[in-house]
């Protein structure tokens, strides 16, 4: 499969906020999101934003650096939030549940490189960096699973 991607410039918080909510009604079960970037580039921002769009009911969505990962009960699917920084060695995904949310849930993952060769080429891969401005970051999506294909088309052309 050849990798495909598209990068899409978010002017502020708010467009931030505007694509992780435009791609949250495209998850299906099973679908894989991995984010991407360094600290502070915005990937636990659009993980709630994401997130909070799915739920059924609203509720605070903290960022899991401590808990490792945080479940939610969306509307049509479980929904398994991950952080991995703290991770030293693959293995621990799996001491986790990771994979079987892989499965089961829509699954974001912040950190992914922790994922090591466990790491699906089924997932959407977005990476987050600063942009021009202070608020402004660029979001880099990249995936190989046609699955994907109209869906990121669908986001283009509804920029942020």
């Amino acid at each position: 499969m050849l990798a495909k991607n598209i990068t899409i410039p978010l002017a502020s918080v708010e467009a931030t906020n505007r694509l992780a909510t435009a791609l949250a009604p495209q998850l299906r079960l099973g679908d894989i999101v991995l984010l991407s970037g360094p600290i502070g580039s915005g990937k636990t921002h659009f993980a709630r934003a994401l997130i909070q769009t799915l739920l059924r009911v609203f509720e605070d969505v903290p960022s899991p650096s401590f808990t490792l990962v945080q479940t939610y009960q969306g509307k049509n699917f479980d929904l398994w939030h991950a952080d991995l920084y703290r991770l030293s060695v693959p293995d621990e995904v799996i001491e986790l549940g990771l994979l079987d949310a892989f499965d089961q849930a829509v699954t974001l993952i912040e950190w992914p490189d922790r994922l090591g060769s466990l790491q699906p080429v089924s997932a959407l891969s977005i990476t987050l960096c600063q942009g021009d401005e202070d608020q402004s970051r660029l979001a880099d999506l990249s995936w190989q699973d046609d699955k994907w294909d109209a869906r990121i088309k669908e986001l283009a052309n509804d920029p942020a």
